[in-house]
Protein backbone atom coordinates (compact mmCIF):
# COMPACT_ATOMS: atom_id res chain seq x y z
CA UNK A 1 0.00 0.00 0.00
CA UNK A 2 0.93 4.04 -0.82
CA UNK A 3 2.24 5.80 2.36
CA UNK A 4 -1.23 8.07 1.67
CA UNK A 5 -2.88 4.78 2.10
CA UNK A 6 -1.32 3.77 5.44
CA UNK A 7 -1.65 7.29 7.04
CA UNK A 8 -5.03 6.99 6.45
CA UNK A 9 -5.94 3.77 8.10
CA UNK A 10 -3.10 3.87 10.61
CA UNK A 11 -4.80 7.09 11.33
CA UNK A 12 -1.03 9.07 11.88
CA UNK A 13 0.21 11.84 9.36
CA UNK A 14 2.25 11.07 6.01
CA UNK A 15 5.35 13.19 7.85
CA UNK A 16 5.16 10.81 10.86
CA UNK A 17 4.96 7.92 8.68
CA UNK A 18 8.83 8.89 7.09
CA UNK A 19 9.68 10.10 10.61
CA UNK A 20 9.21 6.40 11.57
CA UNK A 21 11.50 5.54 8.87
CA UNK A 22 14.35 7.44 9.81
CA UNK A 23 13.68 6.30 13.41
CA UNK A 24 14.03 2.80 11.80
CA UNK A 25 10.59 1.86 13.06
CA UNK A 26 9.01 1.12 9.67
CA UNK A 27 10.52 -0.26 6.77
CA UNK A 28 9.18 0.30 3.11
CA UNK A 29 10.04 -0.89 -0.60
CA UNK A 30 10.26 1.48 -3.16
CA UNK A 31 8.47 1.23 -6.46
CA UNK A 32 9.85 1.50 -9.67
CA UNK A 33 9.17 4.88 -10.08
CA UNK A 34 10.16 5.51 -6.67
CA UNK A 35 6.86 5.56 -4.35
CA UNK A 36 6.69 4.04 -0.89
CA UNK A 37 5.10 0.69 -0.89
CA UNK A 38 4.33 -0.37 2.53
CA UNK A 39 2.54 -4.49 3.34
CA UNK A 40 -0.59 -4.87 5.28
CA UNK A 41 0.67 -5.79 8.75
CA UNK A 42 2.12 -2.04 8.02
CA UNK A 43 -1.04 -0.58 9.76
CA UNK A 44 -0.90 -2.48 12.94
CA UNK A 45 2.78 -1.95 13.21
CA UNK A 46 2.37 1.67 13.02
CA UNK A 47 -1.11 1.65 15.25
CA UNK A 48 1.41 -0.24 17.82
CA UNK A 49 4.64 2.10 17.94
CA UNK A 50 1.68 5.07 18.31
CA UNK A 51 0.43 3.23 21.51
CA UNK A 52 4.01 2.83 22.85
CA UNK A 53 4.63 6.17 22.44
CA UNK A 54 1.04 7.14 23.73
CA UNK A 55 2.26 5.13 26.93
CA UNK A 56 6.04 7.33 27.05
CA UNK A 57 8.50 5.37 25.45
CA UNK A 58 10.72 7.24 22.86
CA UNK A 59 11.68 5.54 19.49
CA UNK A 60 15.38 4.51 20.65
CA UNK A 61 13.48 2.22 23.15
CA UNK A 62 10.41 1.64 20.77
CA UNK A 63 13.02 0.22 18.18
CA UNK A 64 14.84 -1.91 20.52
CA UNK A 65 11.89 -3.87 20.75
CA UNK A 66 10.92 -4.28 17.11
CA UNK A 67 12.98 -7.14 16.58
CA UNK A 68 10.95 -9.08 19.67
CA UNK A 69 7.85 -8.12 17.88
CA UNK A 70 8.59 -9.62 14.76
CA UNK A 71 10.00 -12.74 16.03
CA UNK A 72 9.04 -13.34 19.36
CA UNK A 73 12.90 -13.92 20.62
CA UNK A 74 14.63 -11.62 23.02
CA UNK A 75 17.57 -11.68 24.83
CA UNK A 76 17.57 -11.72 28.30
CA UNK A 77 18.21 -8.18 28.36
CA UNK A 78 15.54 -7.26 26.08
CA UNK A 79 13.09 -9.32 28.16
CA UNK A 80 14.04 -7.57 30.87
CA UNK A 81 13.43 -4.24 29.75
CA UNK A 82 9.97 -5.31 28.17
CA UNK A 83 9.05 -6.54 31.70
CA UNK A 84 9.98 -3.12 33.07
CA UNK A 85 8.69 -0.74 30.81
CA UNK A 86 5.58 -3.49 31.24
CA UNK A 87 5.46 -2.48 35.02
CA UNK A 88 6.10 1.01 34.57
CA UNK A 89 3.41 0.94 32.05
CA UNK A 90 0.82 -0.36 34.82
CA UNK A 91 1.64 2.01 37.48
CA UNK A 92 0.83 4.56 35.17
CA UNK A 93 -2.11 3.21 34.40
CA UNK A 94 -2.91 2.07 38.19
CA UNK A 95 -2.17 6.26 39.08
CA UNK A 96 -4.40 7.40 35.88
CA UNK A 97 -7.67 5.04 37.51
CA UNK A 98 -6.63 6.89 40.77
CA UNK A 99 -6.92 9.66 39.46
CA UNK A 100 -10.47 9.04 37.55
CA UNK A 101 -11.69 7.60 40.56
CA UNK A 102 -11.11 11.32 42.46
CA UNK A 103 -12.51 13.08 39.42
CA UNK A 104 -15.63 10.68 39.56
CA UNK A 105 -16.35 11.37 43.13
CA UNK A 106 -16.06 14.88 42.50
CA UNK A 107 -18.58 14.91 39.61
CA UNK A 108 -20.92 12.75 41.87
CA UNK A 109 -20.57 15.36 44.33
CA UNK A 110 -21.69 18.56 41.78
CA UNK A 111 -24.18 16.34 40.29
CA UNK A 112 -25.74 15.96 44.12
CA UNK A 113 -25.34 19.29 45.17
CA UNK A 114 -25.67 20.89 42.22
CA UNK A 115 -24.02 23.54 39.35
CA UNK A 116 -23.89 26.74 40.15
CA UNK A 117 -24.57 29.80 37.88
CA UNK A 118 -20.93 31.72 38.51
CA UNK A 119 -18.03 30.28 39.51
CA UNK A 120 -17.06 29.96 42.96
CA UNK A 121 -13.10 30.76 42.58
CA UNK A 122 -10.71 28.80 43.33
CA UNK A 123 -11.24 26.27 46.62
CA UNK A 124 -8.77 25.92 49.08
CA UNK A 125 -6.34 23.05 49.19
CA UNK A 126 -7.43 20.14 51.35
Amino acid sequence: MRIGDLAKRSGVSVRALRYYEEQRLLESTRTPGGQRSYPEEAVDRVRFIQQLYAAGLPSKVIVGFLPCVATGRATRQMFDHLLAERDRIATRIDELTEARTKLDLVIEQVVTTGIVAEDPGPASAP
